[in-house]
């Protein structure tokens, strides 16, 4: 009974899904470099080396929720579309970011950005008829 439950264990262990979270480390290195941050001070803001942080960025290192949470909520950057690659409904980096810029903006504001993007919905779908 204990070499089967141990079997059993092994078995479970090895079916455990593995998140592949070199996108997540690319979407990390981006913002960064988007910000115009080094990883040492990127890390230094994180309380992490910048070893550990560059093996997050370059090799998809799996951090600790703690570190996971702080990344995302440091430079913005939606976990779902990493944990979640198959859920369509999913808002990417980039559209989390548009709605921390639009969340700042006054009624005036956002109607000239709805303008905007309204009209270049417009001129892509007259292209596609064309």
């Amino acid at each position: 009974m204990y070499n089967e439950s141990l079997i059993i264990e092994k078995e479970s262990k090895k079916e455990k899904e593995k998140f592949n979270l070199k996108p997540f480390g690319q979407a990390i290195q981006d913002a960064r470099i988007g910000k115009g941050w080094t990883r040492e001070h990127l890390a230094e803001q994180l309380g992490l080396s910048s070893k550990y942080l560059q093996y997050i960025e370059i090799r998809g290192q799996h951090p600790s929720f703690q570190v996971l949470y702080k990344i995302a909520t440091l430079l913005n950057i939606s976990i779902d579309q990493f944990l979640f690659p198959c859920n369509d409904k999913t808002k990417t980096t980039r559209r989390r970011q548009i709605d921390v810029i639009l969340d700042c903006m006054d009624e005036k504001d956002l109607s000239v950005i709805f303008a905007t993007a309204y009209a270049m919905q417009e001129v892509k779908s007259e292209s596609f008829t064309q």
